[in-house]
């Protein structure tokens, strides 16, 4: 079994375990509009499926060619969609276009990813790894952060910290895959970390509440903290054997908000309990395994970093959400890769999986 299917195989048993907690999160709700959300989400399932089909009989090295156009294409859909976007609960992220609503911040992870490893792998870079330092802190830092500066600034402004906290995070971890001189890194890092408290200023006030909950989710349990508990309420009280499916009652009373989308770990926890979780994270920790062979294996330059960033971008997130989930992290809203519900988030992670398949199947050609 080549590391191709393995990668599609696990996805797909993840992606199950994610529509089997949808249905028993929504099933009993009144609401005609949430009941069908399951259906929603095999739908994106299906399509995600053909997608990955398509990307990995696309070779990868198209997107080198496309991605100036493609990163220009996502800046203009972040832009529609504070002018044009649908806004729900607060946030306007959503583009629709026709009868489909896209979150147009979910492509623009997978884009970034694109473009630096574009960047990255020029020849005319080579100097960044071993050539003058002069090259280092401009072409190797400044460029780069300020071509993933920009979609994140459109994303703040829907506003949506976390994604755009996750863009930064994949920026960083593709200047420290380029091998670009760590200490310009160690300056970036300490520039921002003074400027902080010019950052808190910029923050919405629920946005400073989800922070400054996570330090302490009893300040306020009621209202922003209230999440938080609930959430961790969820997951303790699976047990190690789980209360069983369509039985989780933080889910089921709808004492926990979101029990579909950003806190589906929490659902699936409580049902399954400790044992279940163990198997859910062994799925993931071989999917990372199998994409990080993938990279380790490529020597093409683009390729290789391409790899590194799709693999790194899906276990920042996975990580972040299950942290956030059992406070270990703030609340910054952030899906679960291939369980949360969410037809642009499933579709970009499919697409992603896609073309490490590609790079995987060009690798075996060449």
């Amino acid at each position: 079994m080549n590391g191709s299917f393995k990668i599609l195989l696990v996805a797909l048993v993840i992606a199950l375990i994610g529509i089997l907690t949808i249905y028993s999160t929504t099933y009993s709700r009144e609401d005609s509009s949430e009941r069908i959300i399951c259906r929603r989400q095999i739908i994106w399932l299906l399509v995600g499926i053909l997608f990955y089909i398509l990307f990995s009989n696309l070779s990868y090295r198209k997107l080198r060619d496309w991605a100036p156009a493609i990163y220009f294409i996502t800046l203009v859909l972040l832009f529609l969609v504070l002018i044009l976007g649908r806004a729900t609960m607060g946030a306007q992220r959503w583009l629709k276009i026709i009868w489909i609503n896209i979150q147009p911040s979910e492509l623009a992870k997978l884009v970034v990813i694109i473009l630096l490893a574009r960047y990255y792998s020029h020849r005319s870079l080579n100097t960044v790894w071993s050539g003058p330092s002069y090259f280092g802190i401009v072409r190797g830092l400044i460029l780069p952060f300020l071509m993933a500066a920009f979609p994140m600034l459109l994303i703040l402004k829907q506003p949506d910290l976390g994604s755009s906290l996750l863009i930064f995070f994949v920026f960083i971890s593709m200047v420290y895959i380029a091998r670009v001189n760590i200490k310009y890194l160690i300056i970036l890092v300490l520039i921002l970390a003074v400027c902080s408290p010019v950052f808190w200023h910029l923050l919405k006030d629920y946005q400073k509440n989800r922070l400054l909950v996570f330090l302490n989710p009893n300040i306020d349990p009621l209202g922003a903290g209230y999440t938080i508990i609930q959430s961790k309420i969820g997951v303790g009280s699976g047990g190690f054997f789980g209360r069983g499916w369509l039985s989780g009652t933080q889910s089921q009373l709808r004492f926990l908000p979101e029990s579909h989308t950003d806190f589906i770990f929490s659902s699936f926890a409580e049902e399954r309990g400790f044992l279940g979780t163990v198997v859910l994270l062994s799925l993931y920790v071989f999917l990372i395994k199998f994409c990080l062979d993938i990279a380790l294996k490529e020597n093409d330059p683009f390729g290789r970093l391409l790899a590194f960033g799709i693999t790194s971008i899906l276990a920042i997130q996975i990580f972040i959400n299950i942290a956030m989930t059992v406070g270990l992290a703030p609340v910054v809203g952030i899906p679960l890769p291939l369980m949360s519900y969410g037809g642009s988030s499933l579709l970009v992670t499919f697409i992603s999986l896609g073309i490490l398949t590609n790079i995987d199947k060009t690798r075996s050609i060449f």
